[in-house]
Formats: C-alpha cells, sequence, structure tokens
C-alpha cells in the first residue's frame, strides 16, 4: 500500500521469498495492495512473456541478456506490462544461468542425461528443456525438491549455483554440472497506479537506485557462475563440479527445441536473435 504523508511517500514492499507465492504476490501489486514486488525466480510462470528467454541456450551470454533487458527489448516489454497488467518494471535481474545437478553422475554431454529424472518447475519450456535434452522431467514445487531427491523419487534438477549453494542442495546431491542451458530472467515492478501518483523526481528516484540494485545483484550472480568459483564453493560442501560439453548441448537444443518457439514468439524471436 503507498501513503503520503508531508510530500513523502511510504510503501510497503514485498518479494517471493517463499517460492509458489509468485502468482499471489503479483496479484497484490496488481491491484495495489502492495506497491513492489517480485516474482524472484519463476517470472515466466506468471508473465507468459518471459517464457521465451528460457528457451534453452537463446540467451547467449550474460552481455547479451543484459543488453536486450536494458535495451529496446526491455523498454518494450516495459509498455507491454503496463498495459497489459498494470505494473511499471523498475528493473530485470536474474540468480545466474541454470545447471543440472544430480546424484548418479556427471553431466558431460546430453548423453548422460538418458535416464535421469529431473524435477522442473511449471512451465512448458522447462518441461521441453530437459525432456528434449534427453532426460525425464518431473514437475514438482520446489517445497517437495530436497525429499524426492533423499527418497529417490527423483535423480536432480536444475538450478543457478547461486542458488544450490544457497538452498543447500550439496546436502542432498552429488554432482553438478555446468551446462548453462536456461536463462531465467525475473524482474521488479510496481503498481502502475502508485507509479504514476509519483513526482517525476520520485521517479527518476526510484529508477536511479534500481538501477543500482541491478548492477549489484548482477555482480552477486556473475562472481559464483563459473567454473573456478563453484568449484571452489560447491566441492568444499562434498560435491564434485564439472564443466559440461555445452556446444553438444546447445546442438541438440537448437535441433528438438528451437523451432517451436521460433514460430510460436516470431516477432521477439528475430529481435532476441539480432540484439548484439
Amino acid at each position: 500500500m503507498t501513503k503520503r504523508s508531508n510530500g513523502q511517500l511510504n510503501v510497503v514492499f514485498h518479494g517471493g521469498t517463499l517460492l509458489g507465492k509468485e502468482l499471489e504476490i503479483m496479484d497484490a501489486v496488481k491491484s495495489g495492495n502492495i506497491a513492489f514486488g517480485t516474482p524472484v525466480g519463476a517470472a515466466c510462470t506468471v508473465f507468459p512473456e518471459l517464457c521465451v528467454f528460457l528457451t534453452p541456450y537463446l540467451v547467449r551470454d550474460y552481455n547479451h541478456a543484459y543488453a536486450m533487458f536494458n535495451g529496446e527489448i526491455g523498454r518494450q516489454l516495459d509498455e507491454t506490462f503496463q498495459k497489459k497488467y498494470k505494473v511499471k518494471i523498475i528493473y530485470f535481474y536474474d540468480y545466474g544461468f541454470r545447471h543440472f545437478w544430480n546424484n548418479r553422475r556427471p553431466i558431460n554431454t546430453p548423453a548422460d542425461l538418458k535416464g535421469l529424472k529431473l524435477r522442473v518447475q511449471q512451465g512448458r519450456v522447462f518441461a521441453d528443456t530437459v525432456n528434449g535434452l534427453g532426460a525425464s522431467a518431473v514437475p514438482m514445487p520446489w517445497g517437495e525438491v530436497i525429499a524426492a531427491a533423499q527418497q529417490g523419487v527423483i535423480d536432480g534438477a536444475d538450478l543457478p549455483i547461486y542458488n544450490i549453494n544457497a538452498l543447500k542442495v550439496y546436502e542432498v546431491s552429488k554432482y553438478v554440472s555446468l551446462t548453462f542451458h536456461n536463462y531465467g530472467p525475473t524482474l521488479l515492478v510496481m503498481n502502475l497506479d502508485a507509479w504514476k501518483g509519483l513526482t517525476p523526481e520520485q521517479q527518476k528516484l526510484v529508477m536511479d537506485v534500481g538501477r543500482e540494485a541491478q548492477k549489484k545483484v548482477r555482480e552477486v550472480t556473475e562472481t559464483v557462475d563459473n567454473f573456478a568459483k563453484a568449484k571452489e564453493i560447491l566441492e568444499a560442501r562434498g560435491m564434485k563440479v564439472n564443466a559440461a560439453d555445452v556446444a553438444s548441448f546447445r546442438k541438440i537444443a537448437e535441433e528438438k527445441i528451437w523451432p517451436q518457439y521460433r514460430q510460436q514468439y516470431a516477432e521477439l524471436w528475430d529481435k532476441i536473435v539480432a540484439t548484439k
């Protein structure tokens, strides 16, 4: 809820710290019950426009992602979200590229995924990625994942390095393989009426602070999303870290997964590919 008192803006901020609360949080922002909110890492399940970016290996690297979201594609998405969802995008961020973790073996090539049952988030692109690359996708809310891994219901899943460490996946998994297969953007949004109620000076302050926050989050993400740092952090906690043959995964993705998404998101797809 936003309130004005003596020319000052007071806001309530809520982030999606509990996975599965994304829709509830975004509904609260859209209705104005809270001013700011973020769906954390499952933004695609709340805003379908973001699902295309999760197409495996479509986002080439961090520079590609930042050029898109801080550029024309980001501005177009902001216009769409204001019209369709009544929210203002303050900034985009991410937790890093996703990598496979499991209890059975290192994943070096797509062939190593054969026979593995891997948990995926709700959303077609997550299942299409895992199934298309060669494993078997098991949709499951995060709250069930650790127990499922312990009991052998699943062999593993995929997460960014930052989250593998933060969520203590090393307690239930032996291997993490750096495949860099999905880039999942998320974002901080503000209720549109609340945004429009700010003075130009306040709007500039919000955007300036947002850009600083974006920079800090990106620094934290990138510093751990590489082989040397992942090995340092996770092998100290008992995991084995390997660098997968990314080119072999990309080839499979381009052949088996890209065609349907290229057709579905034809106009935006070409803009993504063309972004330098």
